[in-house]
């Protein structure tokens, strides 16, 4: 069924923390209805709307970095691609952030 993926342990872990962040997100919203509020992003957000844009700048965090991983190893004449785990960290920090303060 999920042949047309390659499952490594990063791939894994990211996506059973997307699962955990929206099954948190329901029991939160569920426990304490969100309220309509304005941080740095440049709209009024609830915590669903927060939640869908740092997701998105994970998935797209993740996806560049990808995609740059083998120039990063050119560039700092690394003898490998650096770790995904770098990006997936850097990723669910910036989540944190958007969730935080956005």
């Amino acid at each position: 069924m999920f042949d047309w993926m390659v499952w490594t342990l990063p791939v894994a872990v990211f996506f059973t923390c997307i699962a955990l962040m929206l099954v948190g997100m329901t029991v939160w919203e569920m426990k304490s209805p969100t309220t309509t509020r304005k941080g740095w992003l440049p709209i009024a957000t609830t915590r669903g709307d927060r939640l869908f844009i740092g997701l998105l700048l994970a998935a797209y965090i993740n996806l560049v970095f990808i995609g740059l991983a083998g120039k990063f190893a050119q560039w700092f004449s690394l003898e490998q691609e650096p770790s995904i785990w770098i990006s997936f960290l850097f990723s669910m920090a910036v989540l944190a952030l958007v969730m935080r303060k956005g």
